[in-house]
């Protein structure tokens, strides 16, 4: 579904993502880890069109979009969730969700119930303003936000930070479940190695801004994913 090839990215003159090569297919979790400064985020703003391509090619569904606006990725069937529990703070979680399903007319309803089904915490705090929630509840409402628009591709930007560890597993949860059976593909950037690799299909290590380990998820796999991003 996503294809990255050869991928330099950088702001300015100054390259920071040098020669990416990975996929993502339809249903698959892949994970990139790293340490502070290694790349990751900019790798996710360049795979959705926030900063230009400078070398290699994105593909996606099979089109060519290296050149495509970040809203016509969207489109597509892209969906990101940045860093930072994302969320509108003065308005309750029901309107924050109806900000986004009131846009799909007569699917509204269905597609407000699948994203709230996936976070049912989230039923409880229906009526209390999203500021008002923890962060890991906000982050639960920033995934169910864009799981409204029913995304070929998630992609998600340490959806980890700041948030309780009970919380953290219920999120790892909801990932794998909207992988495995909404068959949506997954790029989850993260700093929490054994959050991101133990239940992933795949993994990638990248440091200054290129790939120096990769292998399949699994709990096996985290110490060696750990032992790469010390090197």
């Amino acid at each position: 579904m996503l294809e990255v090839t050869g991928l330099k990215t950088g702001y300015g003159k100054v390259s920071v993502v040098n020669d990416i090569d990975f996929s993502v297919a339809p249903g698959e979790w892949v994970s990139i880890v790293g340490n502070n400064g290694a790349g990751k985020t900019t790798l996710l703003k360049s795979i959705l069109g926030l900063l230009p391509v400078t070398g290699g090619t994105v593909t996606f569904d099979g089109v060519d979009i290296t050149k495509t606006a970040p809203n016509k990725r969207i489109r597509m069937g892209m969906a990101f969730v940045p860093q930072g529990q994302q969320s509108f703070g003065q308005m309750t979680v029901d309107e924050n969700l109806h900000v986004v399903a009131d846009q799909y007319g007569s699917e509204a309803k269905a597609r407000y119930d699948e994203a709230v089904a996936a976070f049912p915490v989230l039923k409880e705090f229906t009526d209390r303003r999203a500021g008002l929630l923890s962060g890991g509840q906000r982050q639960q409402l920033s995934i169910a936000r864009a799981l409204i628009t029913r995304p070929k591709l998630m992609i998600l930007d340490e959806p980890t930070e700041g948030i309780q560890p009970n919380i953290v597993a219920e999120i790892q949860q909801s990932i794998r479940s909207m992988a495995e059976n909404k068959g949506i593909g997954v790029i989850l950037v993260e700093q929490k190695v054994q959050f991101a690799v133990e239940r992933a299909d795949r993994y990638y290590v990248l440091a200054a801004g290129r790939f120096i380990g990769t292998g399949e998820g699994g709990s096996a796999a985290v110490a060696e994913a750990k032992a790469a991003m010390r090197v």
